[in-house]
């Protein structure tokens, strides 16, 4: 079967209309239109317009959409061992090992996702996620607090949080705003540039600036599409969506630092920990993960990192 020159892909992803990542993938979606054969037609619906990730992945399976933009949180719905590149928090302490990782450990999740039908185009990261909370925030014990914001998806690590001490709260990312809104919640991690975005800083104008993790992410097309392309449309393809995931990369650091001079203009307060402080976060969420290594990433896949890590340090 091959792609017929009617047939428009679909592209779904959370990604903000406007942000620099949908313009990325617009100029993707200009190169893809140019590929061998008479181009290849793709139709981009940001802003979560096809459903949250569980739903654009359980609607990639059901063939209504072929591509998506997915965080960590929607590539874990076809492949849970993807939760490796979030690891666990804290692990990370330089973006160059964030995407050191990435590609390393990238290699052996693309065979993985290959064997449950997708086929990923490129890896790629939004930054560091921060604390965005009502009141100052500092210490690891600061944030225990609060009412911590926690993804819905993933009942293991609400249940790790409260082995470590905090009160997570789960919800779904779209209850973040009404959450702060109404006392649900009154703190939550975050990248900038999704803060920004949303607003969060209206209603959480404390923002701690601790490299909680970095929000990873990658660009997959289901297997059923990718094999309908001749293998020149597929190259012209992967090549267009390397470009569009590594300058999401590279722009997302510049947006990050934008996103909190935009919000410090509107009144946003950034709180950096003194380096005991951090000293003892680091020490703090290390003592999650030996149950992280177990009930969240695998075993196997947490040691990998590490090693990796390890390696990259001991260069």
């Amino acid at each position: 079967t091959q792609l017929e020159a009617s047939e428009r892909l679909r592209l779904g992803t959370l990604v903000p209309k406007g942000s620099s990542y949908f313009n990325h993938l617009k100029q993707m979606e200009g190169v893809w239109k140019q590929a061998p054969g008479g181009g290849v037609a793709v139709s981009i619906y940001p802003d979560g317009r096809l459903g949250g990730e569980a739903e654009m992945v359980r609607r990639m399976r059901g063939g209504q959409i072929q591509v998506g933009l997915l965080t960590v949180a929607g590539l874990a719905e076809i492949e849970p061992r993807v939760v490796g590149l979030q690891q666990a928090p804290m692990i990370f302490r330089s973006i160059d090992e964030v995407e050191h990782v990435m590609q390393e450990l990238g290699k052996d999740l693309e065979i993985m996702m290959e064997q449950k039908g997708f086929k990923v185009l490129g890896w790629t990261h939004a930054g560091w996620v921060h604390f965005f909370a009502k009141e100052p925030v500092q210490t690891i014990d600061d944030v225990r607090a609060t009412k911590l914001f926690c993804w819905a998806g993933s009942p293991e690590i609400v249940e790790i949080f409260q082995h470590n001490g905090f009160r997570p709260v789960p919800l779904e990312t779209k209850d973040i705003v009404p959450g702060l809104q109404t006392g649900m919640i009154t703190c939550v991690p975050m990248p900038p540039m999704a803060a920004n975005f949303s607003q969060v800083d209206t209603r959480a104008p404390y923002m701690l600036k601790v490299n909680w993790g970095a929000l990873a992410g990658g660009l997959v097309m289901t297997k059923e599409a990718w094999d309908k392309l001749t293998p020149e449309q597929g190259k012209h393809l992967l090549a267009a969506a390397l470009k569009a995931t590594e300058s999401i990369q590279a722009d997302g650091l510049r947006e990050a630092e934008e996103s909190i001079k935009a919000m410090q203009k509107r009144g946003l307060k950034v709180i950096e920990p003194t380096g005991p402080q951090l000293d003892q976060w680091y020490a703090e969420t290390a003592k999650a993960y030996p149950e992280i290594r177990e009930r969240v990433t695998e075993p196997a896949i947490f040691d990998r990192v590490n090693d990796i890590l390890k390696n990259y340090r001991n260069r």
